[in-house]
Formats: structure tokens, C-alpha cells, sequence
């Protein structure tokens, strides 16, 4: 993983099979690779290929290894764009360094992620000071995600869609919204996660209705517990 100012380059593979996401939103990120997979054939006839996503996601329910999955399905770059370190300053400076990381990213036909996409309706800038100046920058987003290359793929993720303006969210090509996993699918997700440790070890309280996140805290927490017992009660 390579860090520069605004961007993270990340190359972490993530196999697809390994993503736990309900069976819709696994048939729609299916359809997505495969599509992408084959974008210069369906090309050939005119036919649209979604490439702007947006992930209606709450938290720790697996947004950006979601992302990653995809990337690594499509073997294409993935660029994360940390809009805390851009949208603050100038609005010169803002507007240059979003087109900068865009312009890279469509150079590369990588996938650009944009995490905490709501952020730019809360810019913090010392010449945000009226509609004008918001409008610039909400236009100037709007112009990149219009023009970023069909055979490159942006995902724009966010917890509060409702704070995100109007105008922004029509960019958008699908939107697809993930939310806390069900018991069934957190019983996949704990039998994934405990299978490498002894089978002595597995035999924990499970619980439900929290995050992906929150399981593998939970649950690794309750594995250290019962290892050191083990150990102590030697």
C-alpha cells in the first residue's frame, strides 16, 4: 500500500467468494465485474455499462472490502480518495486537488473509491462562504463523475445519502445499499472467521444484530479470552 497526499494506492486482492453480502447485492456485484469483464464486447453495440456507483452502506458492514472485492475481480487498480485531507483550504485548492486524483484515476482505468462521499456537502474552506462558491465545487464534482471513462470504475460510499445534494446523486449509474448482515449471514461469517483456530476454540457466544465489524471484534476478543484460560489453567 502506497500512501501519496490526497490518495491511497491499494493493492490488497480480495477474492469475491470471500465477500459476505446478501444474495441480491452478490448477484449485482456479479453482474458488475462480469460486465466490466467484457466492457469492449458489449461495447462494440452501444450497450451502457454501469461505472458509477453508489454504496448505501452502514458502518462496518464491509463497504470497502466490498470494493476491494471488486477491484481485484476486475484486475484493476484501486485508488481510495480520502476526501478529509482535500476538501479543506481554498476552493482552488479543493476543486485542483479532486481533478488531480480523478485525472489520475482515469489514466489508470483503475477504481476510484470515494469514502465518506457526504463529506463534500460539509466542506470546510475559508472561501466557502455563499451558494456561489458551494455551487463551483458541487458542479466541478458533478463534471468529473459525468466524464470519468466508461472503462473505469467509480464507487462513491456513504452512510447519510440524505445529506448528499440532489444534483449529485443523479451521476450515479446504480445504487446499492448494504446493511447490517442477518443472523444467517453472520453464522457464515463466524464460521469463516473461527475456522482456523482449534476446534476447542470455536465454541463461542455469538451475537447478533451488530455489524461485520463488531462479530470479528466480538468474536476474536471472546478467542484471546478462552487461549488464555487455556494457557493459565495449565
Amino acid at each position: 500500500m502506497y500512501t501519496y497526499n490526497y490518495f491511497i494506492n491499494d493493492s490488497e486482492k480480495v477474492l469475491l467468494n470471500d465477500l459476505f453480502v446478501d444474495e441480491t447485492n452478490k448477484q449485482i456485484i456479479t453482474r458488475l465485474i462480469r460486465e466490466h469483464r467484457y466492457f469492449k464486447e458489449l461495447n462494440e453495440y452501444g450497450l451502457p455499462i454501469d461505472n458509477k456507483i453508489l454504496l448505501n452502506v452502514s458502518p462496518g458492514c464491509g463497504k470497502t472490502f466490498t470494493v476491494k472485492a471488486i477491484a481485484s475481480g476486475l484486475d484493476k487498480n484501486l485508488i481510495v480518495l480520502n476526501l478529509n485531507n482535500i476538501i479543506s483550504g481554498s476552493i482552488n485548492d479543493i476543486t485542483h486537488n479532486i481533478k488531480t486524483v480523478f485525472n489520475i484515476a482515469a489514466k489508470e482505468k483503475a477504481v476510484l473509491f470515494i469514502d465518506e462521499f457526504d463529506e463534500v456537502s460539509k466542506v470546510r474552506s475559508t472561501d466557502i462562504k455563499d451558494e456561489d462558491n458551494m455551487g463551483l465545487l458541487v458542479n466541478t464534482m458533478i463534471h468529473l463523475i459525468d466524464y470519468y471513462p466508461d472503462n473505469a470504475l467509480l464507487i462513491c460510499a456513504t452512510d447519510y445519502s440524505e445529506f448528499i445534494e440532489p444534483s449529485l446523486l443523479r451521476c450515479f449509474d446504480l445504487s446499492v445499499t448494504i446493511r447490517k448482515p442477518s443472523p444467517e449471514l453472520l453464522d457464515d461469517y463466524y464460521d469463516n472467521l473461527l475456522s482456523r483456530f482449534p476446534k476447542n476454540l470455536r465454541s463461542i457466544e455469538r451475537m447478533y444484530s451488530i455489524s461485520f465489524a463488531q462479530a470479528r471484534e466480538h468474536a476474536l476478543a471472546a478467542i484471546k479470552k478462552a487461549m488464555i484460560d487455556q494457557i493459565e489453567s495449565r
